[in-house]
């Protein structure tokens, strides 16, 4: 995993509600243990109709999607199932944060550990949000998580929380385990002294 740098990137509209891992990330999409490709087949029920040709209609598809790194999502995003594909299928996009009112527990954990940053926002900021991506779907917003912030077009700043050990991780670019290798002088230090 890469250390979460500050980006600046254009938002993605997916106003639905509830939308679960399965509509992320298809079951059928689940039998590999490699994250490579997944993008492809991210929302691929609303995004391709039975012959696999894509749906003009859908966000994603329409040419002003392309290369945009934040995703606007309704509340309760990545409810349902606990498939760390999702947030793999997210950031194969070339999606890097995701911002909600809220956030199903699973999905935000599994985010948080791959280097996909959720941000929850209030429903006033959210629906300010969505009325400026509508109005202008070129704006550019920055994401900066060392300061906890999402800036508007504007320069307005947006505040957010997250979890103080989730962000240094991210930071640095490592999971737990990989905090955890970080600190082996200490801990071996720490071992060696209580013999």
């Amino acid at each position: 995993m890469e250390p979460f740098t500050p980006f600046v990137g254009r938002a993605v509209l997916l106003p639905a509600e509830n939308v679960d891992t399965d509509q992320i990330i298809p079951a059928r999409f689940l039998k590999t243990t490699d994250k490579a490709g997944l993008g492809a087949n991210l929302f691929a029920d609303w995004r391709y109709d039975a012959a696999g040709a894509p749906r003009p209609d859908f966000v994603l598809n329409r040419p002003e999607s392309r290369g945009a790194t934040l995703l606007l999502a309704g509340d309760n995003f990545g409810c349902g199932s606990s498939r760390e594909h999702a947030p793999w299928a997210l950031l194969g996009y070339g999606f890097r944060a995701v911002v909600s009112t809220s956030f199903a527990d699973i999905f935000r954990n599994n985010a948080l550990k791959n280097g996909l940053l959720p941000i929850v926002v209030d429903a006033a900021t959210h629906e300010r949000l969505f009325a400026l991506a509508a109005a202008q779907p070129a704006a550019e917003y920055r994401v900066d998580l060392a300061a906890q912030t999402l800036a508007l077009p504007d320069g307005t700043a947006i505040a957010f929380q997250i979890d103080p050990f989730a962000r240094t991780c991210l930071l640095q670019g490592v999971d737990e385990l990989g905090y955890l290798l970080g600190h082996v002088p200490a801990i071996e230090q720490y071992e060696a002294a209580r013999s």
